[in-house]
């Protein structure tokens, strides 16, 4: 593979971070639900895509970027349902609103809690294509399905937020 069939070049790496580390990095906080952790996943992809750049085409460095921040994304979850097990449920803490805001509050928990109860697909599609305006076939791509089946996750998500939220 000749150097500029590679991400190595200074150039080729930038142009692929500047073009995919936003969409990545909400891909995965829409995921996580934590911006932190999130920018800690984007973060570590790209290291591993600047480790592995000559290895990879510049027309494989996204899916390969997405795929390594997915698969960060899925081990941090299965180590954090292990301490769940083991953390302490009664530090809880709450926040006394003014008057005026407690309604904005509630419509927002609930939203947010008609959000987290989507399967982590279709709110994934949801807010892709909601917040970060990405078009079905851009959504398909980054899962790996048919832009079909973005359409029906789509579909499902906005039927189950309707039941859960009027007005949405």
């Amino acid at each position: 593979m000749k150097n500029q069939d590679t991400v190595c070049e200074d150039d080729t790496f930038a142009n692929i971070f500047n073009l995919h580390s936003k969409t990545v990095f909400n891909y995965i906080y829409y995921k996580f639900g934590n911006e932190e952790k999130a920018h800690d996943a984007v973060q570590e992809a790209f290291v591993k895509l600047w480790e592995n750049c000559a290895k990879v085409s510049p027309a494989k460095a996204k899916s390969f970027v997405y795929t390594v921040a997915n698969n960060l994304y899925l081990n941090v979850i299965k180590a954090e349902k292990v301490r769940l097990k083991y953390a302490d449920k009664t530090l809880k803490t709450t926040q006394e609103s003014p008057e005026f805001l407690l309604e904005e509050k509630e419509f927002k928990e609930k939203l947010e809690r008609a959000l987290q109860s989507l399967p982590k697909n279709q709110r994934t599609t949801f807010l892709l294509n909601r917040i970060d305006r990405k078009k079905y076939a851009e959504i398909a791509e980054m899962e790996g399905v048919t832009v079909k089946a973005i359409e029906k996750r789509m579909h499902l998500a906005l039927k189950a937020l309707r039941a859960k939220i009027d007005g949405i």
